[in-house]
């Protein structure tokens, strides 16, 4: 009998989970598998078609891109509660499901994709730690079939205090009612390199703080401890006492941010969704640049 590794102290089926315990999961009837690979155009790369070469046998390919709310002019905004449910239950995900979630650069898409689930009330969901790389590093069996399913009834409750609006935050970064938090690399949070976006201010929403998306990560791709990622926040200046709302480029790695706070137990944080590429573009908005 195969003796399976004994759980990694980083395993919680809410937030975060390791390669070994999908591996010993794998064939439970009520897991689900997403792989939810999505990439900025300068990473010359397609996850779609990354997902159709090969995947975790299971999974099923969350398109970021396409599962939004096609109405706003916006990149990937949450879609409406009745789309997401629509696409959820055509991939056979819904009540009474644990959700695992994966992206093929380590992790970096996969935490917008939990952070989704949580926002429409459906918590048991988690990020595979290391994503498909490690999978793969470590020789596990991967497919490229998709597998065969059926519709499955989801019943969603929209978590609205988990999302904010450009102008709740503006509010908040007016009055100081809560830490801002940009996930955006160091250059373009201080306006000193420019956005990948055409159109864009340089720049960061007023009295935000920066903690890049990478600085919540270890050499490998996987996430840090708990400790670790407390003493990042403390050392961008970030005040964990008070309630935080996690912004970006567009939303996706803002998630890594909302990750990493419910890691070291912070429950009061928000998510920005239309981000920088909102923020950014409207002049009548205050834009302070540098560190």
């Amino acid at each position: 009998m195969k003796t399976l590794a004994p759980p990694s102290p980083i395993d919680d089926p809410k937030t975060l989970v390791s390669t070994d315990w999908l591996a010993a999961h794998i064939k439970d009837p009520d897991l689900r598998i997403i792989d939810a690979s999505w990439y900025m155009p300068h990473m010359n790369r397609d996850g779609r078609a990354e997902y159709d070469a090969a995947h975790i046998p299971g999974a099923r390919f969350f398109d970021i891109d396409e599962i939004t709310d096609q109405r706003s002019n916006l990149p990937h905004m949450v879609p409406p509660v009745e789309k997401f449910m629509s696409r959820m239950r055509a991939m056979c995900i819904g009540d009474g499901h644990q959700v695992v979630v994966y992206d093929g650069a380590g992790l970096f898409s996969a935490a917008r994709v939990w952070w989704m689930f949580r926002l429409m009330g459906k918590p048991d969901i988690a990020v595979l730690d290391g994503g498909f790389p490690k999978w793969l590093a470590e020789g596990r069996e991967v497919e490229d079939m998709p597998p065969m399913v059926k519709d499955r009834h989801m019943t969603v409750s929209r978590q609205n205090h988990m999302i904010k609006d450009v102008t709740q935050v503006a509010h908040a970064a007016k009055l100081g009612l809560a830490e801002i938090i940009d996930a955006r690399p160091a250059g373009r949070f201080a306006g000193t390199e420019p956005e990948p976006r055409p159109g864009l201010r340089s720049g960061h929403v007023p009295g935000a703080k920066n903690v890049p998306f990478s600085a919540v990560l270890n050499p490998d791709g996987t996430m840090k401890d708990p400790a670790g990622l407390k003493a990042v926040f403390e050392a961008a200046g970030v005040d964990l006492s008070k309630p935080a709302i996690t912004s970006c480029g567009s939303g996706v790695t803002a998630a890594m941010l909302s990750l990493a706070l419910e890691r070291i137990g912070h429950r009061n944080h928000a998510l920005y969704d239309g981000s920088w590429s909102e923020w950014g573009m409207y002049d009548d908005l205050a834009v302070e640049t540098g560190q």
